[in-house]
């Protein structure tokens, strides 16, 4: 043990970093888009370079949540709207353009547009 390091035996002083905090350069993007722009999205991000990912129907609330709507002469409350969540795989030098792509097609300009998460991905839980 060094003076520098009180309490830290060797293997706590080598470089190489744990292996459950490695990444590999993957980053996970998960947006969740009105069920009419999906395909427009997806489109778009077909030019940007993805991995691969999945799609999914997904119900969710935010602002736009307890609205009345009407039907054939009666009024219906509805809780959740329906959405379309894409996740998606992209090398972590792509995301500016993912995050473009998906803006650029899924934003209408009224609420209830979505919501992007951008979550960086473990290496070694990752396989392709």
């Amino acid at each position: 043990m060094s003076e520098d390091e009180p309490g830290r035996g060797p293997s706590a002083a080598s470089d190489e970093p744990s292996p459950v905090l490695r990444t590999s350069g993957v980053v996970q993007i998960i947006a969740l888009v009105k069920p009419f722009r999906a395909q427009a999205v997806l489109d778009a991000l077909a030019t940007v370079g993805v991995l691969g990912g999945s799609v999914r129907e997904a119900m969710g609330y935010g602002r736009q949540k307890n609205r009345l709507h009407q039907y054939l002469g009666s009024e219906y409350n509805t809780s959740f709207v329906p959405k379309v969540e894409l996740s998606v795989f992209v090398v972590e030098s792509a995301v500016p353009a993912a995050l473009r792509a998906i803006v650029g097609e899924a934003r209408t300009g009224r609420i209830g547009d979505g919501k992007i998460l951008v979550l960086p991905c473990a290496g070694d839980f990752l396989s392709w």
